[in-house]
């Protein structure tokens, strides 16, 4: 029987208009990325970035605003994979060097996206991000490869 998987990610800002990437280590989903995971049972999605941030980090989040939804269907397993994004600006703590995940630091936005070393299709997630235009991103995994085409959805 098929699953319904959730997770979140957050892309904190801090003041000088960096954001705090996650050079991720796992093997599953190597790259740069934005902090995040999976959505414990009886939490809530916002509940679940903040403690995220905070395990994968040692910061704090405040009012995390929602800029996104990905989904995607893996045909082989039937399974559904929902991923809530959001933003953070306002924070406090000390950030970690890193954890299992992989090394967090501060980075340029734009060197963020020029970048050759991202998370397999995280640069399709930087719009939704980065650009504001978009609510919604959609693709399918059809047990070889990525859905050529993701689709967007304006707000």
């Amino acid at each position: 029987m098929p699953k319904i998987k959730l997770y979140n990610m957050t892309m904190v800002c801090d003041d000088a208009g960096r954001v705090l990437v996650l050079d991720r280590v796992k093997t599953d989903w190597p790259g740069l990325t934005f902090p995040g995971g999976k959505v414990e049972p009886g939490e809530s999605f916002v509940a679940s970035a903040i403690r995220e941030i905070y395990e994968e980090t040692g910061l704090e989040i405040a009012n995390p605003v929602p800029c996104g939804v990905v989904h995607w269907a893996h045909k082989e397993s039937g399974n559904r994979y929902i991923e809530y994004l959001y933003r953070a600006d306002s924070f406090r703590g000390t950030l970690k060097e890193g954890t299992d995940e992989g090394r967090v630091f501060w980075m340029d936005r734009e060197e963020l996206r020029a970048s050759d070393r991202l998370s397999p299709n995280f640069d399709l997630y930087l719009p939704l991000f980065l650009d504001g235009g978009y609510s919604e991103l959609f693709f399918d995994w059809d047990g070889e490869s990525w859905n050529a085409e993701p689709k967007y959805y304006p707000i």
